[in-house]
This record gives C-alpha cells, sequence and structure tokens, in this order.
C-alpha cells in the first residue's frame, strides 16, 4: 500500500476518534544530550515526566536533528526544510552587553592558547558583521504559520534563536504571542550573585563560558511581544509558567504552543534544592547539569498536570525534542555510547532524545528504532491537521504516525547533514563523515558500529565513493550558499583528537 493511501486511512481513523482538531505543544531542549535522561539510561537523574511522555507515546531510539548545534536545527524543525534550501546554515550573530564586548574577543582569541582548550573560538566575523541579517527568510512558513490557516491560537514561549535584527519578532512567523529572548543563551536568573538560592558553576574551559554569564541584553533579553520585561524568576520555571498560561487562555479552541526551553544550555545555575536532590553525583559540574535537567522536568510536568486538569491531555499532540546532541565540552555530559557531541557530525552531536504523545491516536509505551529526523514534526502536525503545504517549496519531513505501527518501514532512507566543511550524509546504515578542514573522512556501517569506532573507508572505498557522490549530488540539487557567513571556527576534541566546526 503506497504512503498516500497509508496517510489517508491513518487521517480517517485518527479524526473519527478525536473528531476535533488536537491541541499541539513542541517542547524544545536545548542541548540536551542522548544519555541525559533516566529513560535513555542516566542512572543518577530522575525525569519521570519526560519520561512519561514514552510510556504514554513513543520513545524514539534514533532520532535525528539537522544540525550540531542551535538554531539552524531550530529553524528546521519549525519550517519542516533542510535550513541549507534557504541559506540558514550558520548561527545567528548575537548582540551581547557592551560592557563585554572586549573580553568576549579576549576570550576567543586566546582560548586556542590553553593547553586543556576543549574548544577555542576565533572570532573571524564574530560581533563584526553588521551588514548581514541572520534572520530566518520572511518566505519561510513556520508551523505556528501554517496553523493559523486552521484557526489555531499559536504561541512561543522560550529561546526563540530564529533572527537577531531588532525589527525582526516571533509574530512575523506566526506566533500570536511570544516570551522569549533572541540568542543562543541568557542567565537563568539574573542575579549572578546569589548564592543563597541558587548553584552558580562556571565553566572556564567553555568557549562560551564570558558570553554566558553577560548580563541581560540585545539578544539575551527577556520579551513579551515586543517589549523587554524583566523576568525576576528561575527562567526554566519561567517558561514553563507562561506555558501554562498560555493553555489556560486558550483551552476552549485549538491551540499550539511551542515551549522552548534554554535548558540545560550554559551558564550552568541551578536552584539549591535541585542541586541537593543529586546525591548520587560528587562532580560539582555534573550536579548542578543534572539539576538543571531535573528542573526542567518539573517544568514540562507542571504543563502536563494542566493538561490534565483541564481534560486536555487525550486530545493534545505533544512532541519533545532536544535540539542537538549534549555539549561535550562543558565536561558535564558524553552521549553515551555515542561518538562526539554538539558542534560535531558524529552520531552523539545530532542523535537526541525524542517523544511522541498522542492518546486519542496512538497506544503508548513504545519503542520506535527506526531513523527517523527532526523534520517529520512538521509533516505529522500538518498531516494531523489536514494542513495544505505550499506547492512552491520542497519538505524534508514525512507523516510518521503511519510508520509507528510498523517497525519494518523505514520512514527515510537518506539523512544530510552541513556546517560548511563539515558535513555528513547516511544512506541506509551507511554514513560518511567529512571533514574538509580537518582533511578527514570516516566511512561507518551504523547498523553494527553505532558508536562509530570503526572507519571503513579503506576497506570499502566504493561505498565511499557511493556515499561522496550522492553527498555531491544532494548539495547541487538542495541547497544554496549560506545567507551570511559563518562567525566563528571552533575546534571540538573527540576521542583524543579535535576537529574543526564552524558555527
Amino acid at each position: 500500500m503506497c504512503l498516500a493511501w497509508i496517510t489517508f486511512f491513518w487521517l480517517a481513523d485518527s479524526f473519527g476518534q478525536t473528531k476535533s482538531l488536537p491541541n499541539i505543544i513542541l517542547i524544545i531542549a536545548d542541548d540536551l544530550g542522548y544519555s541525559d535522561l533516566a529513560s535513555y539510561g542516566n542512572k543518577e537523574i530522575r525525569t519521570p515526566n519526560i519520561d512519561g511522555l514514552g510510556k504514554k507515546g513513543v520513545r524514539f531510539t534514533e532520532a535525528y536533528v539537522t544540525s550540531p548545534i542551535c538554531a539552524p536545527s531550530r529553524m528546521a524543525i519549525l519550517t519542516g526544510r533542510y535550513q541549507q534550501r534557504f541559506g540558514a546554515e550558520f548561527m545567528p550573530y548575537d548582540h551581547f552587553d557592551p560592557s563585554v564586548k572586549k573580553n568576549i574577543t579576549r576570550q576567543f582569541l586566546s582560548t586556542e592558547k590553553k593547553s586543556e582548550g576543549v574548544a577555542a573560538l576565533r572570532p573571524d566575523f564574530f560581533l563584526s558583521r553588521s551588514s548581514y541579517a541572520t534572520d530566518l527568510p520572511a518566505s519561510e512558513i513556520t508551523i505556528a504559520g501554517m496553523l493559523k490557516q486552521k484557526g489555531y491560537a499559536t504561541g512561543l514561549v522560550g529561546k526563540w534563536n530564529l533572527s537577531s535584527s531588532p525589527d525582526v519578532f516571533p509574530d512575523q512567523y506566526g506566533f500570536d504571542y511570544s516570551y522569549f529572548f533572541n540568542g543562543a543563551l541568557s542567565r537563568y536568573v539574573d542575579v549572578p550573585d546569589d548564592t543563597l538560592h541558587y548553584v552558580h558553576q562556571h565553566l572556564p574551559w567553555a568557549f562560551s563560558e564570558i558570553p554566558a554569564w553577560a548580563p541581560r541584553h540585545g539578544s539575551t533579553a527577556i520579551q513579551e511581544g515586543r517589549k523587554i520585561v524583566r523576568d525576576t524568576g528561575y527562567l526554566t520555571f519561567s517558561f514553563a509558567s507562561k506555558g501554562v498560561d498560555f493553555i489556560e487562555r486558550n483551552k476552549a479552541n485549538p491551540f499550539f504552543l511551542t515551549l522552548s526551553f534554554n535548558a540545560p544550555h550554559d551558564p550552568f545555575q541551578v536552584p539549591k534544592q535541585y542541586f541537593d536532590r543529586i546525591t548520587g553525583v560528587t562532580d560539582t559540574v555534573k550536579r548542578v547539569y543534572y539539576g538543571m535537567i531535573e528542573a526542567l522536568d518539573d517544568g514540562i510536568g507542571s504543563i502536563l498536570h494542566k493538561l490534565e486538569q483541564e481534560g486536555l491531555t487525550n486530545n493534545t499532540l505533544i512532541f519533545f525534542i532536544s535540539d542537538n546532541g549534549g555539549a561535550t565540552y562543558t565536561r558535564a555530559t558524553d552521549n553515551a555510547p555515542l561518538r562526539g557531541g554538539k558542534c560535531t557530525h558524529f552520531e552523539g552531536g545530532i542523535t537526541v532524545p525524542f517523544f511522541l504523545q498522542y492518546p486519542s491516536a496512538l497506544t503508548g509505551g513504545r519503542d520506535y528504532r527506526q531513523a527517523v529526523s527532526s523534520l517529520d514534526i512538521f509533516s505529522t502536525i500538518a498531516a494531523v491537521t489536514n494542513s495544505t503545504l505550499a506547492t512552491d517549496r520542497s519538505y524534508d519531513g514525512v507523516n510518521l504516525l503511519p510508520f509507528l505501527n510498523r517497525d519494518s518501514m523505514r520512514p527515510h532512507d537518506q539523512f544530510f547533514w552541513r556546517s560548511g566543511y563539515s558535513k555528513a550524509f547516511r544512506q541506509g546504515d551507511w554514513k560518511l563523515y567529512l571533514n574538509e578542514k580537518s582533511k578527514v573522512s570516516f566511512l561507518f556501517n551504523l547498523a553494527n558500529d553505532r558508536e562509530e569506532q570503526v572507519d571503513l573507508s579503506k576497506n570499502r572505498p566504493d561505498k565511499l565513493k557511493e556515499l561522496r557522490d550522492a553527498l555531491k549530488a544532494w548539495e547541487k540539487k538542495n541547497t544554496i550558499d549560506p545567507a551570511w557567513p559563518s562567525a566563528s571556527d571552533l575546534i571540538i576534541e573527540v576521542r583524543g583528537k579535535k576537529f574543526r566546526f564552524p558555527s
């Protein structure tokens, strides 16, 4: 039976059960690694609310994002299209408090000289390319923009990171309501010397250390709509609270909420009671990090409780995903058993925790073991809401729901990644990793070696050439040149070797 008919029959059955458009919540975590949840093997942490999404829905064991770094990945999630189709290959340019600009530049210039440097940054364009508009193109259609056409109330709460121009806002991309910050990171509490209520853990070895602790300003300022506001709470809980409020205001009609947390991205700040809950770990960095994740879990728990309280759970479609793999350069996580992490195209950088819950249409408590993509979120939502897709562009995801009862069917045969000179391509079980600046290429068979321990490029030159040619053909047909240059050049250490990565 062809996919179109499978989709048709699934939709007919689903809407026969629900009898109305579902509410939709998209929860995005920030830098949450593959092994950072109890349900993905972490024995030091309790995440019952996030893990419960798998118990009531589906847990994906092999879920990919389209980039190992925040903004490009998030742009793909919200548009359902590879970001290279519209030039958003690199991070937007953040704007920080002027008082820290010199310190940021000095640190980035000197980090590479430090012997312990896990990551270094060269400010080739950093903080200086004001002539570039580093925004999601206005021509792109987001999930919110699509759902507004179906009468949905739409909200964005949390990290935005899809634009940096001072006159560009989420409402221009379909969001009726927004409470957010623009950039890649922001303080969780805007009083970093409060040690009575919070534990603050600095990471002097991380390239993001100085901007992470900068005063809220520009890209790190909190905004409600188009107005800058002062948030006096712990940001994870503030975002959860705003999400609950959005549900309360819109519970009588279909709503779409993007709840985009910045946890557990640095800076590492956590309420003391959460730090104290992590009793089996002596490493302070890990204790703060795990405490932040448990706080994130409680924040998500408040959203789930609100749905239950209002009788909305059964007809609410929930997605939970991380925007990229865990940041190994923080020394708080390692994405075990996968290789590498954030800012690499090894599996640890692009494979993430992913859940889907939809009680009215899906039986819960299952693992799905075929490879899927974050791009599928858009396509699944479009199918469930019977939305009309634009015909002047290509979409790269699939509706996941017809596949979930058919474990032998592969939703995708090819996956593509490119961040400038760092690239990867998966076809079937074979994966090519290519770094043109580090002058290395690897070939892995993921069916036998998901940990990417055995490079088969010399044993299988035929397969290496096949994937190189497929990658080149894919790029030629489906991508355009980046709309703005990379602002930085990172050095990431993976298993004792250093790799370049443009962000």
